[in-house]
């Protein structure tokens, strides 16, 4: 599980997130939702320790994380395991060596033992026998399930993935949402999904929290959303044709 606690974050005058509390299960995708500017990727980064917050804590599992110096954070940073928006892959990198970026990082595993890790993690995300493929040879989905395979390289406690959808096609970004909603029950990680996508809310939105104006606005699942009658939400969710149709085909049920 973690746990934030009363988290504020200013940049300047601006303040982009305003006393915000929650809790992510383990087990389960955890979706932040909401518009550009909510404070969606604060949170995360503020999560994640790229960013310090203003205000609040941070906790992983009860062990306290926020403002805690570098040395201290290395044990709960390899706990982690982080899908960046655009997968963020090295271009210079093939796509073994992507994937055992963070056991070279966090790890004295020989290098057999490595390349066992590597192998199992690009199976898992259906990618085997791709070990030496450089990044120019990988299409959108499969640069997505290299990342992926990447971020659970190091049998992370922790998963946070930053619009992993972004930029593909609605067909790859299903199985993209099913491979991580797959791996989080399979492996009982705490998944946390940074995502303006209402396709992956409703296929994966199994605890959802919505940010407004930098607080927490409303806080469910993929089902009580479309029942909503948070007015701020409603907007937000029904905003798409699908979720639209999904609304008329409650109401006609009822």
């Amino acid at each position: 599980m973690i746990k934030i606690e009363n988290i504020s974050k200013s940049f300047g005058d601006k303040q982009v997130l305003k006393n915000v509390s929650a809790e992510f299960e383990q087990g389960k995708t955890n979706l932040i939702i909401g518009q550009s500017g909510s404070g969606k990727t604060i949170m995360m980064r503020i999560c994640t320790g790229l960013l310090e917050p203003d205000e609040g804590e941070v906790y992983f599992n009860d062990r306290r994380f926020s403002n805690l110096p570098e040395s201290k954070r290395r044990d709960i940073r390899k706990e982690m395991g982080v899908l960046f928006q655009g997968g963020a892959l090295f271009d210079s990198m093939t796509v073994e060596e992507n994937v055992m970026f963070p056991l070279n990082m966090f790890t004295r595993l020989s290098r057999g033992e490595k390349l066992d890790r590597v192998n199992f993690c690009l199976k898992r995300v259906n990618l085997e026998n791709s070990n030496k493929l450089r990044t120019n040879e990988l299409s959108g989905g499969m640069m997505k399930r290299v990342a992926i395979a990447r971020a659970i390289a190091n049998n992370p406690k922790y998963l946070f993935c930053d619009e992993p959808n972004s930029g593909l096609d609605p067909k790859t970004s299903e199985l993209i949402d099913e491979l991580i909603s797959e791996i989080t029950e399979e492996y009982n990680i705490t998944t946390i999904v940074n995502t303006h996508d209402m396709n992956s809310v409703m296929m994966i939105g199994q605890h959802i929290n919505f940010l407004y104006n930098g607080q927490l606005w409303w806080k469910g699942d993929k089902n009580s959303i479309l029942t909503t009658d948070n007015k701020e939400l409603q907007e937000f969710v029904f905003s798409t044709e699908l979720t639209r149709r999904l609304k008329q085909g409650e109401t006609s049920n009822t």
